[in-house]
């Protein structure tokens, strides 16, 4: 299993409010990068995760934990969610579908 792909775990920071125009600032995202072994999910995770078949959704595997927190992850050009993340001994796996 090679772990050559890389993903970035995203936090998300609300702008502050501005009261003299009223208005929010532009959030702002901070990116941690990992490599990980990125798959598609497979048909039995999909069935007892969503009970359905979705398309869009990848098995994450990580060789070390990852502690931190996070909103979203980006892999490539495309942002996802974790739907279910299991730590094991040393590894942590997610299971991530796409947002639209």
């Amino acid at each position: 299993m090679r772990y050559d792909t890389p993903v970035y775990f995203q936090k998300i920071t609300p702008g502050e409010y501005d009261p003299s125009t009223g208005d929010y600032g532009d959030a702002t995202v901070a990116e941690v990068r990992r490599n990980a072994s990125v798959t598609d999910a497979g048909v039995e995770t999909l069935n007892l995760l969503y009970s359905e078949l979705k398309q869009g959704c990848k098995t994450v595997r990580l060789q070390t934990h990852y502690d931190a927190a996070f909103d979203r992850i980006r892999i490539g050009s495309k942002v996802y969610r974790a739907d279910f993340e299991r730590k094991l001994r040393a590894k942590h796996n997610f299971v991530v579908s796409e947002v639209q």
